[in-house]
């Protein structure tokens, strides 16, 4: 299949970028990875007018800590993260995250960033950015700014970026010292779309109680879930049968799935609360042994 027609730009410049945005609003599309963005125009589920192929832009490549956080640009391609040293001792559960993301061939070329702005209900990236607090800078015909997690997602495919402005990094604060992470999905295949996804972080104290438990989930609803009276109620705990049972039942409380064809939300509840056990165990496990995997 071949896509509709459209005009093509290769600004050279973040400020040129965001001036076609702006000139072609409602009508552009940036092109970074393109592993969403292409095959949509090839199945004609988009049609822009205009692509804005940021590309050739120097200086969107990095990954760095910077004050606190895992800041990652725009062009920082999954593979690339999901390989990095630093990551790895840092913030570990992003990449254990980007390691269901679809296949190498798709992590060579997919971006972190553009993968959290597509807001896909059912990817990985922006249910850790929720997990651990994150944000996303963007830069406009204003200038920039950054949007927390909380206020970037709207619904199935939607976030409050406007037309005319660039996502340009993506912000992940780094995990307290010892903290333990996981991630599990579950998909139909290795590499498809989660059905449902739980990441879980953990610290706990010398006698094995938590002293704080966060979580979120991804392919229970139009945006990424944190939920809150689970991470509260585990709080102080040891985890024991009767508290993971506790916490999966308020996260089945918490999630709005839908039914698709691939799983009934009945199903989806259910698995979420599963995983959210699994999840738990295994962060607590790496947090036993100071965040080591």
């Amino acid at each position: 299949m071949k896509p509709p027609r459209f005009r093509y730009f290769a600004p050279a410049s973040v400020d040129e970028a965001v001036a076609l945005l702006a000139t072609h609003a409602d009508t552009a599309k940036v092109l970074a990875g393109g592993q969403s963005l292409v095959p949509m125009l090839n199945m004609r589920l988009a049609r822009p007018e205009v692509i804005v192929d940021i590309n050739r832009i120097d200086g969107l490549s990095h990954l760095e800590v910077r004050d606190g956080e895992l800041v990652v640009g725009a062009l920082a391609r999954q593979r690339a993260v999901e390989k990095s040293p630093e990551v790895a001792a840092r913030v570990p559960v992003l990449r254990e995250a980007i390691g269901y993301v679809g296949h190498v061939q798709i992590r060579n070329r997919g971006t972190v960033t553009g993968s959290i702005v597509h807001a896909d209900p059912s990817a990985e990236l922006p249910a850790v950015l929720a997990l651990l607090d994150g944000s996303v800078r963007v830069q406009g015909p204003a200038g920039t700014r950054d949007v927390p997690w909380q206020e970037l997602f709207l619904t199935y495919f939607t976030t409050t970026l406007g037309p005319d402005e660039l996502a340009i990094e993506a912000r992940f604060p780094l995990p307290p010292a010892g903290a333990g992470w996981s991630f599990l999905e579950v998909a139909r295949r290795h590499g498809d779309f989660a059905l449902v996804g739980v990441a879980a972080q953990v610290t706990v104290d010398e006698a094995g109680r938590i002293q704080e438990a966060r979580l979120a989930l991804t392919g229970v609803g139009g945006t990424p879930v944190r939920p809150e009276r689970a991470e509260a109620l585990l709080a102080g705990q040891t985890l024991e049968d009767d508290v993971l049972a506790a916490a999966a039942e308020a996260v089945r409380e918490a999630i709005e799935p839908e039914s698709d064809i691939h799983a009934s939300a009945d199903y989806r509840r259910h698995v979420a609360g599963v995983l959210t056990g699994r999840a738990l165990r295994a962060a607590r496990e790496r947090a036993r042994r100071g965040g080591e995997a």
